[in-house]
Formats: structure tokens, sequence, C-alpha cells
């Protein structure tokens, strides 16, 4: 047994704990790294490594402080208008106004609560990187095998690594055999790498360094030893950690947007609720009534609704989407993805079946196109275009395909009726292919029992396998795998020289297919065992051509996404000709791309990257800072950005997007906690599904938001009206609304009536037209257009019914207070209806109710049904009478407020019909201009 005695380094001296940062420990040899490292195969002494673990720190991913349940709380009531709402209420109570008062300041608790519920999350996507990194590790110290926690490791400690191990930090391989590790969570890479020991060149990308086994992944097969180049943060895992600390929490554009309508209301309300005060002094108000002015002002001219609307609008949205396989993580996600110019996509497994399959197969004379993709057994195999292939070329085919099996471990089963892959992807699409030729691989596997194999590794790029032939009178080997290393094997052979096999090579691989040569080599009887020396005198049977096909529901998505102006770019760790290859199938880039490889970008500055990432749609070989850096510069470009991923380093860029889309089949649980919604079939499909609601979303937003604003300028025009030249009677004001009643009409009737529209049908060119610009308000020039017209023509409506009523009642002798009451109610039911016949206006901005059918969206009807009963219950029963101040109606009276709100039927149909030649009129400008 061998022991440590010391550990120095050339010089002598004691090696510092922290190796430097970004060595290139790929590019160098065990021994200099051992070296370097202070290290020796025997591992670290017990002292020597307790003093690197003082020095360098447990070898842990440092977790952030997520937001406390308080700081979440102060979040929902730190906006403008809840300032005012909550300054009004504490007025009101201040003035002995206690109903007024309590029920304007219950409206802030409620929708502070709604908001609260909503964002009750933060912080756990670094805890998710942390269940990554496992908890026990096997390592050498002292010489001795032994398990000790995965956080006690340093640099220098030598780690030893069986299969269904994770790595529990960065290694640099010292000894190995047949290790291979599934790095897909880290590197996007869709197959189980190859490791080897051998150096590489110091410039190779982070997925091709076969020497390195790095934290968090996983050990799929084989064994090896290795030494640790970096714990803690230091490892690639720990730097993923730290982009995403450093990757931006954006505003979405609908809560910009709502920000800002908040933000100028406020000022507004404020500065109108003032001058109102100052005018009623002006008159003769008390002091008292003139701030109850102002109360009432800033009662009616907030949507006191609004945040609720939006909320339930947008959860109604999210049902929609859950219900389409998009699970939505976050309520603002659900609208803010109906915005998104530009989708990023991962390829393996969203825009691919992630199922490698053979699509086309070369003999020496013929070739084949297999059809059928996926793991599923169906389909055929037909000669390529101009193909002369007999019978003979046949027997060859299956020749070639009983080969690659029988030099293959992977098998095909079938569960609850998808057919999966056991073993190697590349070698489960030999077993489908030769399925689909009508072969049976298991019959071949007992046909041909195998004596011997020699497994695939990277530093020899083949697997070879010896079999006894059925008739027990001789073995056969068969080899499979680079088509280099396998020619180097083969005999020379008429018609199959090695230019004109490595020539079909490169026309399989310019169509972005990964290619297996396939050999044979007949041996003795007495033949038991394999000798990597002697593996020579082969005979090349063929090639197979294979590739992880596109989701043909994706192609017709991308379609989707492109009609609706939205870019779609593929940004994978697969290979760059790969990655072209399938991008053309999906119909992303023409025939002349070539994509962009993430070492390529390192080269850029900030303005040559924008540049790039804007023009270019294939990324290729893109490490976790490309991605991040690609969203960043796409924002910077003023797109509103999606971002897909499934593995942990797609976590940093999942977060900076606008939107992350995570995998919930594949993802991992970083990428879930990253990310704003998760897919729950990982198809490309369901995001094109998701922008279509999300689109949904945002146009039945807006309705809402045309429905509701008139109604708060409306009262505050009403309210305006009152103190500039309403009388003062007994030295009060006469108002047409009490404070509670503006609240009734904002709460009660805006919100029965708002909510029905987040229910309406799609519009039908909702994914024909483009995505609105981030930067374009909320509410446009049609929107405000519409308020101010709506909000007028209710103002007139109802200020002069309360006039004629209150003027009609005093001079036949009704007490003042009991006339105010009944026109005051009069007033308010007058609003309501004028409500009532604006929503089935508001349900199309632009069409007709009848083009856009009467019953399409029935929950309008059951709204107006709940408003009218609360509405009759408001006039006539006693308890809200002495609640509200209303008084009850005759019908008389209820025929004045029906016949009054009836007006905004005709003149908001007249508006729409004059808008839609507006927008004819231009299409045909438009339309001259681009024939011109």
């Amino acid at each position: 047994m061998t022991h440590l005695s010391t550990n120095t380094d050339a010089s002598g001296s004691t090696p510092s704990a922290s190796p430097a940062p970004g060595r290139p420990w790929h590019s160098l040899p065990c021994e200099q790294v051992l070296g370097e490292l202070g290290s020796a195969p025997g591992g670290l002494a017990g002292a020597e490594a307790g003093r690197r673990l003082a020095e360098v720190g447990p070898n842990v991913i440092q977790q952030t402080r997520g937001e406390s349940v308080l700081e979440i709380l102060w979040r929902q009531v730190s906006s403008p208008m809840i300032y005012v709402l909550m300054a009004s209420g504490t007025l009101a109570l201040f003035m002995g106004k206690t109903v007024d008062g309590l029920v304007v300041l219950g409206v802030v608790v409620v929708n502070a609560l709604i908001g609260f519920v909503q964002e009750y999350r933060a912080g756990r996507a670094i805890r998710a990187l942390m269940d990554i990194v496992p908890r026990m590790a096997t390592v050498l110290r002292d010489g001795v095998r032994t398990s000790l926690p995965a956080a006690e490791l340093v640099p220098g400690d030598v780690v030893v690594l069986e299969p269904g191990d994770k790595v529990p930090a960065d290694l640099r391989l010292l000894t190995m055999r047949s290790l291979r590790t599934d790095e897909a969570m880290l590197t996007g890479e869709s197959v189980p790498v190859s490791k080897a020991v051998a150096t590489a060149l110091e410039e190779t990308v982070l997925a091709d360094r076969r020497n390195l086994a790095f934290g968090g992944t996983l050990v799929v097969s084989g064994s090896g030893v290795g030494v640790v180049i970096a714990t803690g943060a230091r490892t690639e895992l720990g730097r993923i950690s730290e982009l995403l600390q450093e990757a931006d929490n954006l505003e979405t554009p609908l809560v910009r947007q709502l920000g800002a309508v908040g933000k100028w209301l406020a000022v507004g309300i404020v500065t109108v609720a003032a001058i109102l005060m100052v005018v009623g002094l002006w008159r003769g108000y008390p002091l008292v009534e003139a701030l109850l002015v102002a109360v009432t002002l800033a009662v009616a001219a907030i949507p006191e609704g609004l945040p609720a609307i939006v909320t339930i609008a947008l959860a109604i949205g999210v049902q929609r989407m859950a219900r389409r396989n998009a699970v939505v993580r976050s309520l603002p996600a659900a609208e803010t993805l109906g915005a998104t110019t530009v989708i990023c996509s991962d390829k393996t497994g969203t825009l691919t079946r992630n199922e490698m399959t053979v699509q086309a197969l070369r003999t020496p004379v013929c070739a084949w196109e297999v059809e059928g993709v996926g793991y599923a057994p169906s389909g055929a195999l037909r000669p390529a275009a101009g193909g002369d292939c007999g019978p003979v070329q046949a027997e060859r085919r299956d020749e070639l395909l009983a080969a690659g099996v029988l030099a293959s471990d992977a098998t095909l089963a079938q569960a609850g009726g998808d057919w999966k892959v056991v073993g190697d992807p590349t070698e489960g699409a030999l077993v489908v292919a030769a399925r689909k030729a009508g072969l049976d691989p298991a019959e071949l596997r007992a046909a041909w029992p195998r004596l011997d194999a020699i497994p695939f590794e990277s530093e020899r790029r083949f697997m070879v396998t010896l079999h006894a032939r059925p008739d027990g009178a001789a073995t056969s080997a068969f080899l499979k795998g680079a088509p280099e290393a396998v020619l180097g094997r083969c005999v020379p052979q008429a018609g199959v020289e090695p230019a004109r096999v490595l020539g079909w090579v490169e026309e399989l691989a310019h169509r972005g297919m990964r290619v297996l040569a396939i050999a044979a080599r007949d041996g003795d009887a007495g033949e038991t065992a394999l000798d990597e020396a002697e593996l020579h005198g082969f005979r090349l049977l063929g090639l197979a051509g294979m590739i992880d096909p596109p989701r043909p529901e994706a192609i017709a998505a991308i379609r989707r996404c492109h009609e609706a102006g939205i870019v779609v770019k593929m940004i994978t760790g697969d290979h760059r000709a790969t990655a072209v290859a399938v991008a053309r199938q999906l119909n992303l880039v023409g025939e002349g791309t070539q994509g962009v490889n993430g070492v390529d970008l390192e080269r850029l500055d900030q303005a040559a990257l924008a540049e790039v990432a804007d023009r270019e749609n294939v990324f290729a070989r893109v490490a976790p800072e490309h991605k991040l850096a690609l969203v960043r510069a796409l924002q910077g470009r003023g797109h509103v950005v999606a971002m897909t991923g499934d593995g942990v380093n797609d976590s940093p860029a999942l977060k900076q997007a606008d939107i992350g889309v995570a995998m919930g089949i594949t993802g991992t649980e970083a990428s879930k906690e990253a990310s704003d919604i998760v897919l729950a079939d990982d198809n490309f499909a369901t995001i094109a599904a998701a922008v279509e609601e999300g689109r949904r979303v945002y146009d039945n937003l807006l309705k809402s938001l045309a429905f509701v604003l008139p109604t708060n300028l409306g009262l505050a025009l009403i309210l305006l009206a009152a103190v500039t030249s309403f009388p003062i009677v007994g030295g009060f004001p006469v108002l047409p609304m009490t404070p509670t009643q503006t609240l009734w009409i904002n709460l009660v009737a805006a919100v029965a009536l708002a909510l029905p529209l987040a229910f309406e049908a799609m519009e039908p060119d909702v994914m024909r037209r483009p995505p609105r610009l981030p930067s374009k308000p909320l509410l446009g020039g049609f929107v405000l257009f519409r308020t101010v017209l709506v909000a007028v023509l209710m103002t007139a409506g109802a200020v002069g019914l309360f006039l004629y009523e209150y003027g009609h009642e005093t001079a036949a002798g009704v007490p003042a207070g009991v006339a105010l009451r009944e026109a005051q109610t009069m007033a308010v039911t007058t609003v309501v209806l004028f409500q009532i016949f604006y929503l089935l206006n508001c349900r199309s901005l632009r069409d007709s109710i009848l083009r856009i059918g009467l019953f399409t969206n029935p929950y309008v009807y059951v709204g107006i049904a709940v408003l009218l009963l609360l509405q009759l219950a408001f006039v006539y029963t006693p308890f809200m009478n002495a609640v509200f101040g209303t008084s009850p109606l005759n019908a008389d009276a209820l025929a004045k407020s029906l016949l009054v709100s009836l007006t905004v039927l005709p003149v908001i149909t007249l508006e729409k019909a004059l808008l839609r030649r507006r927008e004819r009129k231009a299409d045909l400008e438009a339309g001259r201009n681009g024939r011109g």
C-alpha cells in the first residue's frame, strides 16, 4: 500500500489549495496535473487535505438569500395608486366617514393578498443546483480508498467513479475503462459522452473536453479515477450558479405598462383632487366637505377592481395554457409570451424527437432510405432515388443491419404503448432499423452468441464483438465505429476505396447525420477472444447515417410563429453541422446558412454580438455564458425573448429571458425553478400554442381596460361637474354620488362585467399579426379616444338624469334629503345599465356584436344577470339602502335610466364602423404603395 509522506511541487514548496482559475487542465498530461496540484495517484495525505479545506472552503454552492415574506408583501402595496387609496381611506376615517374609509382600505388589503399569493416563490433555482451535488464521494486519502462527504473534497483529491455515481467535483481523469457520462444537463449533449485520458488542445470547447468529468453529471457506464481540479463555486456547475445570480429578474412588458399607467393615473388623480378641493373651498364648501370631495374623486377615478381583473384574467389564461401542456409558474408570463418577438429554442427533444433514427444506409453498391422516425419499429426501407437495388443488394443491406445489431448492446422495449431504447441511443437506432427491415434482434443475438467484446472508447473510436456463427463451424467479428477508424482496419475492396467511402460520409454528414461504418471479418472456430493488436482484415459492409429527426408538429409550429412575426432561433450544444441540417429541415434557415459556433461569439464586441444575435438563427456548441450573452444582446435590440432549455447550463439564460421555458419531462429541477413556464410534453408546438393563448390574454385584458377606464373617467367627470356647477344646499354640496356608491360601481359593477371578457373567444387574426412593440403604450390612441368618448357620454346621461330627477322632486315638495337619495340612486343605476350595454360593445373592440356572435361567450350573460340581481338589491333592500344611502326607484325612473343608457349602443357601433373604414382605406393605400 502506497502512502504519501509529503505534498510539494517541483520547487519543494507546498502548492496552493486553490488552483489558478481558468487553467487549461484538459491540455496538460496527467503527471503535470498531479504535480501542479501537489497530489499523487494515491491521493492526498489527510493532514494536507484538512489544510486545503480550511483554505478553499467546503465543496458546496453557496445559496443567496431569497426574498422574505415581508419584502414580497411590501411590493404589493408599493405603487402610486395604492398610496392614493390608502391616503384616501385613512382621511375618510379621520373625517368620521367610517364605512367609506373601511371599504376603501379593505380594497387595498384584498388586492395585496391576491398579489402576494401570486408571487410567493423566489430563490429556489440556486437551491435546485445544490441538490445536484452528491452528498458522498469515494476518494483515495493516504493511499486508502474511503467514503467521505462530498463537501470535504479539495483540489488534489483523487476520486473513484463507478456506474450510477454523480461526479462530486470537476475532475481531470487519470485512468478509466469504458467510462461514459451523461452531461446533457451541463452541455446540452444529447447522448452519453465517452471519456478519455489523453490530452486535448487548449482551445477545445467545454463539450469536447473528454478527459474531464464535471461535477453534477452522472456516470452512465464504465469506471474511472480522476483528480479534483475545482470545487464549489470554481466548478462548471458553480460558475453557472454565479451566472444565475447575475441574471436579471426582468419586469414583464405588462407589469411595466400597468406600472406606468398607475403612476400617471396617481399623479393626475392627486393633482385633480387637489384642484377640486380648492375649487370647492372657493365655492363655499366646508373644509370637511371639500376633503370628502377629494376622497370621492380618488375613489371614483382609481380603478380599484383593475388588479383583481388583471389577476383573474391572467389566471384564466394560465388554466387554458395548462390544458395545452404549458404550465405557467408566474401569472404575468401568461400574457408576456404573447408579446414575444424572438424564441430561442434548444434543439434536442424540443424541436427534435430526442430519438436517434437511422435515415440512410449505404452498402458498397446501393443506397437506401429508411422511412419512419423515432423508436417505433414501423416504417420501410426503400432504394434511394435513382438506385437500382435488387434482391442481392437487399441481402447485403440486411447483413449490414445484422452486424450493427450484433455489435451493439442496446435493446428495444415497449411500455404503455410507447417504444423505448434501453442503452445507447445510437445503438438503439441500429436495432430499430433492423426491425424495420424485418430482422429480429433477439433471434439474431441468440443465433450468434457473443464470445468476446472490446467496448467503445473515445481513444479507439470503435467497438468490436466476436460471435460464434450459427453453424458452429467458424466465428465472425463485427466492427462498428467512426468511419476513419473502421476503414483503417479494412482490406482493400473494389468500389469501396477509402476516398470514395469518405465522400459518402461527407454527403451524409452534410445532411446533419451522425455516420457509423460497419465491417465484418470471418475467423476460425477456435477463436474465443479478441486481441486489439490483431484487429485488421475486416470487410466493409457499409455505412449507417442517423439523426435525431425534427418533430413534424414543430415544423408546423415554426411556420405559425413566422406567420405571427416571431423569429425562431436554435441555440444548442450540438455540433454545428448537425444543428444547421436540422434547422434546414425545420425551415429555420436556407441552404446557404453556416451557423455560428459559441467560441466565435467570444471574439465579438457588444455591438457585433448584438448584430450577429439578431441576424443568425443557428448557434451551436454554446456554453452557458454564450446563451446568457445572446439573450441579453437580443433584449438590447428591443426584443422580447422567450428562451427554452432543460439543463442546468440553460438556467442563467432562462432566468434572464423575458420568458424562460423549461422542459417538464427531461428538464432538471434547476432549469424548472429558473423558468416562468414548464412544458409538460417538451414540445415546441406547445410554445406556439402558449403564444396564441398569451395573445388572447392580452386582447382580453385590453378589452377589460377599454371597458373599465371609461367608467372611472366618467365618475370623475360626474364629480367634477358637480363641484364646479351644482348648488350648495343648507351648507352642504349636492353630489350625484357618494364615495361608497362610486366604490359600488367601481368594484361590484365593473368587476362583475369585466371578468367575463377574460373568457372571450380568440380573435381570428391572433396569429396572423406581428407582435406588439414592447415600447407601445398600453393606453394607445385608440383606447384613450374610446375612453374619453364613452366617459363623456356616460357623464352627460348620468348628470342630466340626476339634475332632472333632483329638480323635479324638490319642485314637487319632496324633502331635499329624500330627493337627493332618489336622484343619486337613479344616477348610479343609469351608470350600471350604461356599463351593461357598453360591455356588449367591448366583446370586440373593432367588430360588431353580430359578427363575433351573440352567444360565443355565455359568461357575459352570466355576469349581466348577476349584476342585475345585485343592482336590484342595491336599490330595493333596506340593508343596502342603509349602507349605500340609496332609495327604491319606481318603474318610471327605471325606464328613464334604461333609455339613457341605451345611447351607448348606436354611438359605439358608428365609431367601430368609421374605424374599420379608416383601416380598410389605410390597407388599400399601403397596397398601392407596395405595388408602386
